[in-house]
């Protein structure tokens, strides 16, 4: 009797994938730490990760910050994809992984436009859908990504509330519908409702759920309730999956959108997406809110986050007046 030939073991980077994907860890997460481990074995001459230790790890990080001046976020990540190869893919608990120094961020003041700049920059958004947009941003705090994988059911018209899934963390937070696009949201809505009627119309796949609840609940992607608030225009092929379906719009539109409007409006800073977050912090702690409920509304962890907002607060070196105005 012929013996049963066992399967290969998988490659290093489907085993990467599948370790990231056991851990539910993004995919913009999985496409990273991809990358990284792939220039990490070509850096070394495509040498097996478990035949090398700190010099080569050391000697690849210190390439990045000296010859490739990467920033400094782009060096943490690297080490970070690294880090997981190790520990969660390859199972080596060595002593020098958790001597790695991770390179501190400068603490740097975050760009905040004034209400007048904000108003400015949003009236010179000409797509209608991305002016929405932008003034979600602004009127909630949400993140980018988070006001980009919005879905019907998050939005509570009643209570005024947007429920924010899975943000930063993985946490799960409320935070207010502004009064004033109550109206647009739903005029927005009853459009996104006919794209959804044609893609259900001409059986086209439904939209992707999260934390693979298409298998528990197999009939609700084809929920009005799970589809996308902001769809984009046309299909594209899930790069998990395979499956060609509707993703959600893509958040470049909306950043080369708030650049434009930035350049027109002319506002001398280096305004984007995230300085709508800001402003949005920093405007409530200017009218009086205290800063655990900014903190709850952006979904910090740590209050000491939000405490960089304050110096907005502290007009003109700490309130001091100078001595050249006395």
């Amino acid at each position: 009797m012929d013996s049963v030939t066992p399967p290969p073991p998988p490659k290093l980077l489907d085993q990467l994938r599948e370790r990231i994907r056991y851990r539910h860890y993004s995919l913009r997460t999985e496409q990273a730490y991809v990358h990284w481990v792939k220039r990490f074995i070509f850096f070394h001459d495509k040498k097996h990760p478990k035949d090398m230790g700190k010099p080569e790890v050391e000697a690849f990080l210190s390439f990045l910050a000296n010859e490739g001046r990467v920033a400094i976020s782009t060096h943490r990540q690297a080490l970070s994809a690294l880090l997981f190869l190790y520990r969660d893919v390859l199972a080596v608990e060595l002593p020098w992984l958790s001597e790695m120094g991770r390179p501190k961020t400068p603490k740097r003041l975050p760009v905040v436009l004034t209400q007048t700049e904000v108003r400015r920059v949003l009236d010179r958004i000409d797509d209608q859908t991305f002016q929405l947009m932008a003034r979600l941003l602004y009127g909630t705090g949400m993140r980018l990504m988070e006001c980009v994988r919005l879905r019907v059911k998050d939005v509570e018209f009643e209570r005024r509330e947007i429920v924010v899934r899975a943000g930063k963390g993985n946490k799960d937070r409320v935070t207010m519908l502004p009064e004033s696009l109550v109206d647009s949201l739903k005029a927005h809505l009853d459009r996104v409702r006919e794209v959804w009627l044609a893609d259900r119309a001409a059986g086209r796949p439904s939209v992707e759920l999260p934390d693979a609840l298409d298998r528990k609940y197999s009939s609700a992607a084809a929920e009005w309730a799970w589809f996308w608030i902001f769809p984009a225009s046309a299909e594209s092929t899930d790069p998990r999956s395979g499956v060609v379906r509707r993703h959600h719009v893509y958040e470049q539109g909306l950043q080369r959108a708030i650049k434009r409007a930035v350049q027109v409006a002319g506002v001398a800073k280096p305004a984007s997406t995230h300085t709508l977050r800001h402003s949005f912090a920093t405007h409530l702690l200017q009218s009086g809110y205290d800063i655990r409920t900014v903190q709850e509304l952006l979904g910090h962890s740590d209050v000491s986050t939000t405490m960089i907002y304050t110096h907005v607060l502290n007009k003109g070196g700490r309130g001091v007046v100078s001595p050249l105005d006395r």
